[in-house]
């Protein structure tokens, strides 16, 4: 959610991001806005005039009283309490328009980042950066679906029976293959000082709606029958979260913190054979890290995120590339965010493994997360990125230490987590 002094002091600037991020039908929130909090900043005005000429009245009684004046005390109090009618009816007005005003809020896109490439969509975005060469084998690398299936590694029938479609068992080798990239991800990042937190799974509507956009919530979100709660599609959303109504005091910044979670998603819509692994699933586990700093230091810790990304992934020997978000693909409330896409051999192209984002004080300005100054209280600045998401990175790394006898090599980083195991076979 952005400032709304923004609108008040340069509405031009408000839409005209809007309009790079092709969200043309989002123009008319930007007057609607602005002249509801003309309203609303007039209403507050009469309501603060009359509280004040309420307890000027007071005082007067009181000092009339004490003069010996009842009947100029009491045509006074008469008058107080026609101002207490009026009182409470603006508050209300007040309250009304303040939540008119709060609901387009929300809908209107954070400002992006001057160095947010222009696009419409993800066919846009731009690539960066390469890591590692991109290598297609002599020989045929099976469906990641198929090759795990052969191994009694993966029983998609069952789920299937158990939970319905997009839901999979893991076993063996390529489930312990699975915690063994994740805990390595999870060691990796409190060796950089991030805090390790297994956060709450289940998180409510206001901490959900602090988080994202309504777009993306109505897109992602399982909600709880009966219940304020929805299940996370990220650990992200319940760690921003512990800070919601906080005042962090500035010395203890940055807040730097690596979370395990498991992670559900609604996933809807028909996917191609692709998906019809692991890749485009329900549930998945994921490892997560999040920073909440100073505004002056968000864009130096942005790019130390992603890098640590692209670290991990080139010490499993799976080539990736940086891909940067146009303006079209980046949600509402991002500022800036890009793609880590993992190299696949068998289909000789990138596909996303992880995404890291700075969204300025969109989330702290929702969730009323300050940090305490020298100067006063202003609002912190929000990062998250993926470190790993197992279901993606297990598809990745068996491409990529896939071997002509069918066995799959086990990256030499994993091994410790692996009991010393260097191959998985049949």
């Amino acid at each position: 959610m952005i400032d709304i002094k923004l609108i008040r002091e340069n509405k031009e600037l408000v839409k005209e991001n809007i309009k790079k991020k092709f969200q043309d039908k989002k123009l008319p929130l930007v007057d609607e806005v602005e002249v509801l909090d003309i309203e609303y900043r007039n209403v507050k005005k009469q309501g603060d005039d009359l509280r004040a000429l309420k307890n000027s009245k007071s005082a007067e009684i009181g000092t009339l009283m004490r003069e010996g004046k009842k009947e100029e005390a009491t045509k006074i109090k008469e008058e107080i309490s026609k101002y207490g009618d009026e009182i409470e009816i603006l508050g209300k007005k007040e309250e009304e328009l303040e939540l008119k005003i709060k609901e387009k809020m929300m809908m209107i896109p954070n400002i992006i980042d001057e160095s947010v490439p222009i696009g419409k969509d993800d066919s846009e975005n731009v690539e960066v950066e390469k890591f590692g060469e991109p290598l297609v084998p002599s020989y045929e690398i099976p469906y990641h679906g198929e090759l795990m299936t052969a191994l009694n590694c993966l029983d998609k029938d069952s789920a299937g029976r158990t939970s319905g479609n997009g839901f999979y068992y893991l076993m063996g080798d390529i489930a312990r293959l699975s915690s063994a990239m994740l805990s390595y991800a999870r060691d990796y990042m409190i060796d950089k000082n991030f805090i390790y937190c297994i956060p709450p799974f289940m998180i409510r509507s206001d901490v959900v709606n602090g988080v994202m956009s309504f777009e993306e919530m109505d897109a992602m979100m399982y909600k709880i029958e009966g219940e304020d709660l929805y299940l996370i599609g990220t650990s992200e959303h319940s760690m921003i979260g512990k800070f919601k109504d906080q005042i962090i005091k500035e010395d203890s910044l940055p807040i730097t913190m690596t979370s395990y979670s498991p992670c559900f998603r609604k996933e809807v819509g028909a996917h191609g054979i692709e998906e019809r692994g692991i890749y485009r699933v329900h549930q998945f586990e994921k490892q997560e890290m999040i920073v909440i700093c100073k505004p002056e230091d968000s864009m130096k810790w942005y790019n130390k995120m992603w890098k640590y990304t692209v670290e991990i992934f080139r010490n499993m020997d799976i080539p990736v590339r940086q891909l940067e978000c146009c303006s079209g693909d980046l949600a509402d409330l991002k500022v800036k965010s890009c793609d880590i896409e993992a190299w696949s051999p068998r289909q000789q192209k990138y596909f996303e493994v992880g995404s890291c984002s700075t969204l300025g004080d969109a989330q702290a300005r929702r969730l009323g997360i300050r940090i305490k100054g020298e100067n006063g209280n202003y609002f912190a600045h929000t990062l998250n990125n993926t470190v790993l998401a197992n279901t993606r990175a297990l598809i990745a790394l068996i491409e990529n230490n896939y071997n002509e006898d069918g066995s799959i090599t086990i990256p030499k980083v994993l091994r410790p987590y692996m009991g010393g195991k260097e191959k998985i076979t049949k």
